[in-house]
């Protein structure tokens, strides 16, 4: 077994839910506090998508005894950075501060836990409305091929999947927000019990303790939190959609439904994604870029989330190349290692790539404090760094071979997204 880092921490729940995980490291004298709501657009249904990202931005638009945008200020005023992120599976907030700023950052976070609806109007929600629906316009529908994933997961999942609607929402669903279904989903989600907190860094574990429970304590916990439902499917057929959009150059884009995070599969199929197009040698690489010179670019990669898993090629054509040129070699190359499988050299490069990535993640605090709580939320244990690095080590050969197999020989979705004619509306 490989071992990359063991920690020592301590992990406790407060009465109303609350899992709190303390790490201390005293290298340098700052401090990283990272929360996890347990909640994402999974978590949304068909009709009312967007409210979880949504919530990344309300969180910072002031509570009952925090004014609006103070959030931002009083932290680098302290000398500190802080963002937050929504994903398929959970909203984070983190602040790294100076080790002696720990209770502003707590302040500031059980605030919005427990005082955000004091402080939100209409006004402020229109506001958001505005902002987000900005957002999606220049990140997506004015992007060149900014649609891609969300055609890609809105194809290749069925409507009543939670990864079938983007994480920002559909814009029909964002200019809809209505203020008492806002209230509803921060009731329902922003509780307690549904959150993980990680404190990493500099400070006294029993003074962090004292402060924990002074100002997330009193909360009350929800006992009604909502089961993600997650069918069962497969594609029946192989699926293409064509999409024209202003771009300068064609793309081609191939999914398959793969394993969630840390299924078994999992480790083997970010393997595979490797020995495809990690490095100039890599198999899609090597054919179409250098050898043919038939692609501008191309890559593989295996994205898993919670409830599920997506395998995806992508690649852009070079001018005056089919896309059916493309796709043919990519599946040309596909049946090489379907038939032959990846050679020892490569699957060893590939895994040594993957360790040394690892542990670059790990060099921050802020990064590595996200990692404890990923852990923490998706495996139950924070300390999960040398089981998660050995999932590689354990795939052999033999078994990332089925996993080409396995997977390579389902059906797809294939979007190919085209550069629109002058007589194109």
């Amino acid at each position: 077994m490989a071992e990359i880092l063991n920690i020592n921490y301590e992990k406790f729940k407060l009465d109303n839910g609350l899992e709190v995980v303390l790490y201390e490291d005293k290298t340098i004298p700052i401090v990283t506090v990272n929360l996890w709501y347990k909640v994402g657009s999974a978590n949304e249904r068909k009709g009312k998508t967007g409210f979880a990202h949504l919530f990344e931005h309300m969180m910072f638009q002031g509570s009952k005894h925090i004014p609006k945008e103070k959030h931002f200020k009083y932290i680098q005023e302290a000398g500190g950075t802080l963002n937050g992120s929504t994903s398929f599976d959970r909203t984070n907030y983190y602040e790294t501060l100076p080790a002696d700023s720990l209770e502003l950052a707590l302040w500031l976070e059980s605030d919005r836990m427990g005082f955000l609806l004091d402080a939100l109007t209409q006004e402020k929600l229109d506001n958001q409305i505005g902002v987000v629906s900005n957002e999606r316009r220049e990140r997506y529908d004015n992007q060149p091929y900014g649609r891609a994933w969300e055609l890609l997961f809105s194809n290749l999942f069925p409507e009543n999947h939670p990864y079938h609607w983007p994480t920002i929402g559909w814009m029909e669903d964002i200019l809809a927000f209505k203020l008492d279904d806002i209230k509803e989903f921060f009731h329902t989600y922003y509780s307690p019990n549904n959150a993980s907190l990680v404190i990493a860094g500099d400070f006294d574990p029993e003074r962090a303790k004292a402060l924990i429970e002074r100002y997330f304590g009193e909360f009350k916990p929800n006992g009604n939190i909502p089961e993600v439902s997650v069918p069962e499917f497969a594609l029946e057929k192989n699926k293409t959609i064509i999409h024209k959009e202003n771009v300068p150059l064609p793309k081609i884009y191939l999914a398959w439904k793969s394993d969630k995070l840390y299924g078994k599969d999992d480790a083997a199929l970010d393997i595979i994604s490797e020995v495809m197009s990690g490095s100039k040698n890599s198999r899609l690489f090597k054919s179409l870029v250098f050898e043919k010179q038939i692609a501008q670019d191309i890559g593989a990669f295996q994205f898993s989330a919670k409830y599920d898993g997506v395998f995806i090629i992508v690649a852009t054509a070079k001018p005056d190349v089919s896309l059916d040129r493309i796709k043919e070699e990519i599946f040309s190359q596909i049946e090489i290692l379907k038939n032959e499988g990846p050679e020892k050299k490569e699957i060893e490069k590939a895994k040594n790539v993957i360790k040394s990535t690892f542990i670059y993640s790990l060099e921050k605090l802020n990064s590595l404090a996200d990692i404890i709580n990923g852990y923490n939320c998706n495996l139950g244990e924070p300390n999960s760094f040398n089981y998660d690095l050995n999932r590689y080590y354990e795939a052999d050969d033999r078994f990332i071979g089925q996993t080409i197999k396995k997977y390579f020989s389902q059906n797809y979705v294939e979007l190919r997204i085209i550069p629109k004619e002058e007589n194109d509306k």
